[in-house]
This record gives structure tokens, sequence and C-alpha cells, in this order.
């Protein structure tokens, strides 16, 4: 039924269980293991989910690079940067985030938080997953070769140092949320103002 391959080695999957649970409370710390802040920030009420996930991005790629300019040896897997599949994902990714108030990783670990309601969430990405692999072949020929740039990233594409690139997020992302609390801090005093 499996080959050999199917399942990883044991300190992989120990070290894959640890990563996976430290996310977990993490997530469940910033906050985006709750309903009412995904749906806020689709309707602009609260930026919870993009101020944690643009430092994830911004930790995690300063992490990779470290150690890739540090000479630690990294397996990655850098995937083809298909135009039209990654644009249509997004839309059935966010269409999906919107209507259940969770993506992969927070419905999982709001379901270890307590909230019973997102168990219905996963079992629809498993099914999701099982109909994507079973329709697979149809999405590489007609979908995912459309626009295939090949495993390119803003680095090789352009010949700039990936460090570059960091930092004008880094710097955007802090600006971004200075502006964000202020926006926040305004819109709150004209909130409580207008209800008094």
């Amino acid at each position: 039924m499996f080959d050999s391959n199917f399942f990883a080695e044991p300190r992989d999957l120990i070290y894959g269980a640890l990563t996976g649970l430290v996310f977990g409370f993490l997530l469940q710390k910033g906050g985006v293991t709750r309903f009412q802040t995904i749906v806020g920030q689709f309707l602009m009420r609260d930026h919870t989910v993009m101020k944690v996930m643009f430092t994830a991005i911004i930790v995690g790629g300063i992490g990779i690079y470290g150690m890739v300019d540090a000479g630690v040896a990294l397996k990655m897997h850098i995937k083809s940067a298909t135009l039209w599949g990654n644009a249509l994902g997004g839309v059935i990714f966010g269409v999906g985030m919107a209507l259940l108030g969770y993506c992969p990783g927070t419905g999982v670990a709001a379901l270890g938080d307590g909230s019973k309601h997102a168990i219905y969430g996963i079992l629809g990405m498993i099914f999701g997953s099982a109909l994507y692999a079973e329709l697979h072949p149809w999405f590489k020929t007609h979908v995912l070769q459309v626009s295939d740039l090949g495993k390119e990233t803003l680095a090789s594409s352009t010949g700039i140092s990936p460090w570059w690139f960091l930092a004008a997020l880094a710097i955007g992302a802090i600006l971004g949320f200075m502006r964000l609390e202020r926006w926040e801090l305004r819109r709150g005093r004209g909130v409580k103002t207008s209800a008094a």
C-alpha cells in the first residue's frame, strides 16, 4: 500500500511534531486562533493577522538566509513560480479563509484551543486536498504550466541580494505597523466619541 519512502525518519517526525507544537502555541498566543481575529482582518477592523504574518515572514527569511550565509546546509525546495496556479490557489484559499474564519494552520490550532466548530473546516481541508490530489494531473496540464516562470525568487530573477528585499520588507512593515497603530488609535477615539 505505501512505499518504503512514504514516512519520514522518526527523528524528522519528532522534530516536525515539536516545531508544530511551538508554531501552534505561538499562533494561540498571537491571537490568530480566534475566529473574530481572522474575520476582523478581512473587515479591516483588526490587523493582528497581517502583523503576525509579516513578522513571521521577516523573521523566517532572516533565519533561513542567515543559516545559508553561515554555511548551514539547508534542503530548500523552491516551488515553481506558476503565476496562474498561484493566483487561482490564492483566490480559493482567500475565499475559504473568509468563509471559515481560519486558514489551515490557524484552523488546527483553533481546534487545539477548544474551538469545536473548526473541525468542519479541517474536514473540508482534508476533502479539498484529496480532491485536488485526484485532479492534479488535469491541473498540472491546464493550470500549473500556464505562466510558469520556473524556480524563481525575487533575488534570483533580479540578481539582487535577498538581504535587500528583507531589509525593504522589514522597513515597510515597521512603517506600516506604525501607521496602522495611529489609524487604529484615531478610529478607536472616534468610536468612543460617537458612542458617548
